[in-house]
């Protein structure tokens, strides 16, 4: 079973601003609604240490492994609840120069057998916990508070 998220944003900075903030996992508490708490490397084959608050969902915390760092342009990582195969989900954003400006494609894909039970979650929660983030990311990178 399969299911794809996908939410797209774009951003008033170039992709190299925007990926600046995307990566640096300590601030997220300070400006994420979504993903609350991050730590980890974001090198290809590390574990990160992730706490999602969908908004009206449940709250998680998980462990996924990065596969994809393209710097400026991809960072992706894979996530498993329990088992492989059961429910995985493919996290991924991807910055699009355009101009001045950086479209940001925020999007993940599910896999597994848990994904047709837990597909209003993704369709409800999820979906908007994706679409806070990208806003909030829009103010932190274009408005950014002094520190």
């Amino acid at each position: 079973m399969k299911h794809r998220l996908s939410t797209s944003t774009t951003l008033g900075s170039p992709p190299d601003e925007v990926w600046r903030h995307l990566t640096d996992l300590p601030s997220y508490a300070s400006w994420n609604p979504f993903i609350t708490s991050a730590s980890g490397t974001v090198a290809v084959g590390q574990r990160l240490d992730l706490r999602m608050e969908p908004p009206g969902g449940r709250a998680m915390t998980f462990r996924p492994t990065v596969t994809e760092v393209v710097p400026g342009r991809v960072f992706e990582w894979l996530g498993h609840l329990g088992v492989p195969g059961v429910f995985d989900g493919r996290h991924r954003f991807e910055l699009h120069p355009e101009g001045d400006s950086t479209r940001l494609v925020h999007s993940e894909a599910f896999r597994g057998l848990l994904v047709p039970l837990l597909r209003r979650s993704l369709d409800g929660p999820t979906l908007a916990g994706f679409r806070a983030m990208n806003e909030a990311l829009v103010r932190r990178v274009c408005d950014p508070q002094p520190v």
